[in-house]
């Protein structure tokens, strides 16, 4: 049967690291035409590796070597464990001789800051902090935070503030930085770059975010099913994938009210939410790119998504649109 991924996008309070599970169990170690996978959960977020190998028991060690790796990753980058670089880099506003991935993943997050003209800003935690304090109050004001609140807020984001270099990383105390709109993307092409080294041809990662090595072992593409933004288990669109990497935002993916007018997507120019689409997804070389733009995209027009393309290296865009329209447009 074709191998597709439907997933809804969720955020989880509490990223609870997951055991191996390989899948299938009991297998004997040459049935090199069954998958060896691995299902988790990484930076809040469903993780799976799906791995097709001549050795199954080369797979299985592979597979822990690719899950340790990207547990070390996730102790730099996530919000949800307390005692991550990230986390202590927004408790003291400084982190002094930082690992080479978070010097590497805010130097590229700066780089398509400035690229979007700010519309991706890894800064806007306090954006996030702000409508989630409000929103968890008995008697929340459905309408929202107050103005005043958001502008408070927003004197507290802007990636240009953020300094970075090998040596420390430093930003204002009450500033706060999230990588949950690129980290998952960067995770999932170290984990690709890992099984590359090792010698895999054929798999599916997804750290948050899916990359395909090659194609399926038949020689057809993977094909990666895109959630219907509106009803829960059903797919919108299928897209076949060949060494490519396919990313995917919609405010579906976390809402803070019942009505669903307040998301996780925020403009940093307003501090407001996103709610041009219903969701964006992107095609890409790499998974970091694709993770990243969508939630930039999410905020442009298409004209200017359109205009943005030949200086990114983004293959195609599938949008549907705010009265539930899919469009694309392609590089």
């Amino acid at each position: 049967m074709t191998r597709m991924i439907s997933r809804r996008r969720f955020v989880r309070i509490s990223a609870a690291a997951a055991g191996l599970g390989l899948l299938p169990a009991g297998l004997p170690a040459n049935a090199g035409a069954a998958p060896v996978v691995w299902r988790g959960t990484m930076l809040g977020a469903i993780a799976t590796m799906e791995i097709h190998h001549e050795n199954r028991s080369e797979a299985q060690q592979l597979i822990s070597v690719a899950c340790a790796e990207a547990r070390r990753l996730e102790q730099l980058f996530s919000l949800y464990l307390e005692d991550s670089a990230l986390v202590e880099l927004n408790r003291t506003g400084i982190l002094i001789d930082p690992a080479a991935e978070m010097v590497d993943l805010l130097a590229i997050s700066q780089h398509y800051a400035e690229l979007t003209g700010g519309l991706f800003d890894p800064t806007v935690q306090p954006l996030w902090n702000l409508y989630a304090d409000h929103f968890s109050q008995a008697n929340a004001d459905p309408t929202g935070p107050a103005p005043s609140a958001i502008k408070a807020a927003l004197a507290r984001v802007g990636y240009a503030r953020l300094s970075v270099d090998r040596n420390r990383i430093v930003m204002p105390r009450g500033m706060a930085v999230t990588l949950n709109g690129i980290a998952q993307g960067y995770i999932t092409d170290k984990m690709v770059d890992l099984l590359r080294s090792h010698g895999v041809t054929h798999s599916l990662v997804d750290m948050g975010e899916t990359r395909a090595i090659g194609s399926r072992p038949d020689g057809r593409p993977w094909e990666i099913g895109i959630a219907d933004p509106d009803i829960v288990g059903r797919t919108e669109t299928i897209l076949p994938v060949e060494d490519r990497a396919v990313a995917t935002s919609g405010a579906y993916g976390f809402r803070f009210d019942p009505e669903g007018r307040f998301n996780h997507l925020f403009d940093p120019r307003t501090g407001g939410c996103a709610d041009r689409y219903r969701s964006v997804t992107t095609v890409s070389r790499n998974a970091t790119t694709a993770d990243a733009l969508t939630k930039p995209f999410s905020l442009m027009p298409d004209d200017q998504i359109r205009s943005l393309l030949p200086h990114v290296d983004i293959e195609r865009v599938h949008l549907v649109d705010a009265e539930g329209k899919p469009s694309d447009i392609a590089a």
